[in-house]
């Protein structure tokens, strides 16, 4: 099932979208907000299951689908929790930073909590208030949780993931190290998150999905040029079951929660830190890897970071060619 939230009051009215993005019908007659469906996972998705199914025969009203006018799929929610699943962007940006990565954190998953009761729809703008904060994209996997139990074991948190989709993690870099230097972690530099325009039980992803990782290349596009083309199974040190056990070994994680992956990051095939797009490599998900890569080799960075006007744009696509989850794009616009 692919699934989404129509504007409606504070959490969205839920529809059912088809395989090809291109047709949605109301499902809020079964239950109103994917929130509530979530809730009560087992009561809810075989009736969701049976209305989609009808939305693909043609056998029910339906009416087109446009991206634009969807907010994100939960539009707020109990929980939204980032890890670090790719360690060659948390090397990247920590050096960028001139800080050194543990050897811990290559079998210790690191994770944030962000803020839940804001989140933003695949077409709704980067709002910003000053560009000398160093505004960045973050493109990442996230995943749905329903209920899980305190101390899950990474293998058994992977039955509890209900929903997969994308985001673009909006982060201040200029704003970071001032936070961090107080021990307490990200407020201000980590701003509302952007989330793609449905999104889709794993079984839809069909063997691209396995042992809790998503195989397929990340598109990222500023100013509608390539910039990133990483490969999202390569190199994810951590799975989901992973980031979920981790996040859950201390206490109960609610239904509705949000886990995401971190910024999706691959080497280049020497080991290098990768070239960009227009060299030929798969550049990068965020502009502080590219800027940290250029520091490397010519000693500063120069990709600037987001400005007025900029557009982002994030997207993955089948074997096919077709688009699974529809496209994040954002403009970066003055607050």
């Amino acid at each position: 099932m692919k699934l989404a939230s129509m504007p409606h009051g504070r959490d969205g009215r839920l529809v059912l979208v088809s395989r090809d993005l291109a047709w949605y019908t109301p499902a809020d007659h079964l239950v109103p907000t994917l929130q509530a469906a979530l809730d009560d996972w087992e009561q809810h998705a075989p009736l969701l299951e049976a209305l989609a199914t009808e939305l693909e025969h043609g056998a029910i009203p339906r009416e087109r689908f446009h991206e634009r006018e969807v907010a994100a799929p939960l539009p707020r929610a109990y929980q939204w929790a980032d890890g670090s699943a790719y360690v060659n962007h948390v090397e990247l940006v920590r050096k960028a930073r001139g800080a050194e990565l543990p050897d811990s954190f290559w079998h210790d998953p690191l994770m944030y909590q962000g803020g839940s009761d804001d989140l933003r729809g695949a077409r709704a703008p980067i709002t910003l208030a000053d560009e000398a904060w160093g505004c960045d994209m973050e493109a990442e996997i996230c995943v749905v949780t329903d209920d899980v139990p305190q101390g899950v074991t990474a293998e058994d948190a992977l039955d509890h993931i209900r929903l997969v989709g994308l985001v673009n993690d909006v982060s201040l870099r200029n704003l970071i190290p001032g936070e961090l230097a107080k021990g307490f972690g990200f407020v201000q530099s980590k701003p509302a998150t952007h989330f793609s325009p449905v999104f889709v039980t794993p079984d839809e992803l069909g063997e691209a999905w396995s042992g809790g990782k998503l195989n397929h290349v990340l598109a990222v596009d500023l100013g509608g040029q390539a910039f990133g083309r990483a490969e999202a199974g390569e190199e994810c040190t951590f799975d989901f079951g992973t980031l979920i056990a981790h996040l859950a070994k201390t206490r109960r994680v609610g239904a509705g929660s949000i886990i995401g992956s971190g910024t999706v990051s691959n080497r280049g095939a020497d080991g290098s830190p990768g070239r960009p797009c227009s060299q030929g490599g798969r550049g990068y998900s965020c502009i502080a890897e590219q800027r940290m890569v250029e520091m490397i080799v010519g000693g500063e960075g120069r990709t600037p970071f987001l400005r007025f006007g900029d557009v982002v744009r994030i997207e993955m696509r089948d074997a096919k060619g077709h688009s699974i989850f529809g496209a994040i794009e954002g403009t970066v616009t003055q607050a």
